[in-house]
This record gives structure tokens, sequence and C-alpha cells, in this order.
């Protein structure tokens, strides 16, 4: 692989993803609410919407929560037209970051980011400063434990994945930004359920950083990824596994 987004891989090992009910309810709607709008609001044909109410069950959220958030997509309700916008900039040791947002005041957004990466050591950047680095894909994730590399290689291989490799206790499989969706309903069609599938950017290459940059870098993500408008962060940073274990560990 040319790169990767060990950020995902992170959150999977500290369990981030299930650290705060609120902010996943939070970020849930908004992806529900933009994959009506971009999409139609019947889930049989539009894969991302699908994806989305899965996430939102796996999350526990209330039926009327997702029937809400899905009219208020497809304008049935009332709301504040929320955009997706990425952000671009760097955190500390020079890592490239690119983080999407869902929001419905981009000025709050952006200062609040700005705020943020400065705060973390880094500094928030120009349209097009670092997503250079990155190429766009359909990212599947699974559990290690659960799905080996090797049964998930077989179905990959058979689905025509692009690539699968396996690190951390996480088994990536890239596809076409296109075919994520597709490829996720194949692997369900044999049982196998990924905890991640959805669009993502891989770096072409990796920066290595030592442990007091990774302490500060991590420190940032972990600030980033709490704010209520973002919902993904991808970076390029590449971290010794024993550094990695010592600063995740409980």
């Amino acid at each position: 692989m040319s790169g990767h987004n060990k950020w995902s891989k992170i959150k999977n090992i500290k369990g981030a993803a299930d650290a705060k009910r609120g902010k996943i309810f939070t970020k849930v709607i908004k992806e529900l609410t933009v994959a009506a709008r971009t999409g139609g609001g019947n889930p049989d044909g539009n894969p991302r919407l699908r994806t989305a109410i899965q996430a939102a069950k796996a999350a526990s959220m209330p039926k009327d929560n997702i029937e809400r958030a899905i009219k208020r997509g497809t304008g049935e309700l009332q709301g504040d037209m929320i955009e997706e916008i990425v952000y671009e900039g760097y955190g500390p040791g020079g890592v490239a970051l690119l983080v999407e947002t869902a929001t419905d005041n981009k000025n709050r957004t952006v200062s609040d980011l700005r705020n943020l990466f400065k705060s973390g050591g880094g500094h928030l950047g120009e349209s097009g400063s670092v997503s250079w680095m990155f190429t766009q894909c359909g990212q599947l994730l699974f559990d290690a434990e659960k799905y080996p590399e090797e049964k998930v290689m077989e179905v990959a291989i058979e689905a025509g994945a692009d690539d699968v490799a396996e690190s951390h206790g996480v088994v990536e499989v890239r596809t076409s930004p296109s075919g994520v969706y597709q490829m996720k309903d194949k692997f369900e069609r044999v049982g196998m359920h990924p905890t991640m599938a959805g669009l993502g950017f891989v770096p072409k290459s990796t920066v290595k950083i030592e442990k007091a940059e990774a302490e500060k870098l991590l420190k940032l993500l972990d600030t980033i990824e709490d704010h209520d408008d973002v919902q993904k962060i991808h970076a390029n940073f590449d971290i010794d596994d024993k550094i990695l274990a010592e600063l995740t560990k409980p």
C-alpha cells in the first residue's frame, strides 16, 4: 500500500468511537441528513444512506430520530442546511491533516478549527495545501479478531478489491470510491460486517514522528475529532508500534 490512515486504526485501539454517545448521535444525524439529501430517502436505492442507518442502529439511536434526520434531508421537514466541507492543515511534526466536516455554519466551524489547530501546535491551511498528498478511495475496516486477514482477502479478491492489508488489529480493504458500498454489500452477503465503510483519503507517503510529537498530535486529533461538526480525520503520520502502544494504553 502507498500509505495508510493510521488515525482510523488508533481510534479502533482506543475505542474513541464509543466514548460519548451524544456526540455520536450528532455526527450520525448529520450523515443521515446529507446522505438523504444527496441520494434520496429510500435506503434501497441509496447505499450511503443504508450505511448511515446501520451506523445509527448500531449506536442505539431511536427510530424516530433516524426518520426525522432523513426527512430533513429530503425536505419533508424543515431544518438547517448542512454543508460538507473538507479543511486542510498541518499538525505537530509537519503531519498533513484532512478534516471532513458537516456543518450548518461554516464560519463557526472554520473559526473553531483554526483555534483548535493553533492551540494543538499546528495550523489550518488553505484549500489544496495538503490534499495533493492524499488519494481518495473507498475503505472498509474489519476487526481482525473477528475476521482474519486471510478470510477478508478471500472475499475481497473475488469481489475485485484494489488492496487488502492488516495492521494494529484492523484489516483494511480498499476499492474505488464508486464501488465501496457495493463492496460492503458483497461482504455482508457472506455474513462479514465492517466496522466502517465509506470514502476515505489515504496518504501517498507517510511522515515518521517520535514520541514527543506523537503525544501532541494524538491529543490534537482527539480534540478535533470531539468537535460536533467533524465527521472524519485523515492524516499521513506513522508512529513506531512500541510508542503507539505506550501512548494508547488504558
